[in-house]
């Protein structure tokens, strides 16, 4: 479905990504975990074509994702950390926006827009102003954005951070319902929430494949410190582990 070939993003003498290759299947919920600063939002945004890449390949179902780049975003939807919003518009009104970017039209645009409604469990909100939800109702709007098109694949960079418990819950249940219908890709900094959602993750640190297993191999990472094994040696060192869309033209899914 998802193929990363040698990727690496450099930014003068920093690298951000570093030779970076995995391959997503069809039909899981896979979890990116890695502390903060570990390379997760670059990887995204380069896979999802809103980040060019100083080497490397992305492929979204055959498409290269800077070759045809039309044709592999509209397989992706995408929630940044910082969700695309429009504060003065209601979640109706911005979603009608985001849908005819994508172009969506008509009577198709009205079905679509009701029914990620209806998945995100919108409805009681759907005709108040955005700059009035709560941050989990926003997530939720966001993640509705994410949805038209009805893409192959959902990729959401941090989708719980900053909620409260509740509102945690009530996401991961959503990411889980995804799950039975798309190939979803989240990002974490957090080894027991990529556990509990997730069929398959993928640890990085500073730009690099730590493992790429199932949540139950994992134990070994699971102290107060995430252990992530030095990369160049037999050491170990220890990592506590406790934006806006540029414009709706380079998002994915989105049409021209």
């Amino acid at each position: 479905m998802i193929t990363v070939e040698h990727l690496t993003k450099r930014y003068g003498n920093f690298t951000a990504v570093d030779d970076l290759s995995f391959e997503i299947e069809e039909g899981h919920v896979y979890g990116f975990l890695g502390p903060n600063g570990a390379g997760k939002s670059t990887t995204m945004n380069i896979m999802t074509g809103c980040l060019s890449a100083t080497a490397g390949h992305v492929t979204i179902d055959g498409y290269d994702i800077f070759e045809e780049p039309d044709r592999a975003k509209r397989l992706m939807g995408y929630l940044p950390e910082q969700p695309p919003l429009y504060l003065n518009e209601t979640p109706v009104e911005y979603l009608k926006f985001v849908g005819e970017a994508k172009g969506l039209r008509g009577r198709e645009l009205a079905a679509q827009i009701e029914a990620v409604i209806s998945q995100t469990k919108l409805e009681a909100m759907k005709n108040r102003l955005i700059s009035k939800l709560s941050k989990g109702y926003k997530q939720k709007v966001g993640i509705a954005q994410a949805l038209l098109g009805n893409p192959k694949v959902i990729i959401l960079d941090e989708p719980t951070v900053g909620l409260d418990p509740i509102q945690i819950i009530e996401i991961r249940d959503l990411i889980r319902q995804l799950g039975q219908e798309h190939t979803v890709i989240l990002s974490s900094h957090i080894l027991s929430e990529v556990q509990t959602i997730c069929e398959k993750v993928l640890i990085i640190a500073k730009g690099k494949l730590v493992t790429f297993d199932e949540p139950e191999n994992l134990d070994a990472f699971r102290t107060p410190f995430v252990l992530l094994p030095d990369l160049k040696s037999n050491n170990h060192r220890s990592f506590d582990r406790g934006k806006v869309f540029r414009h709706h033209a380079c998002c994915p899914g989105t049409a021209g």
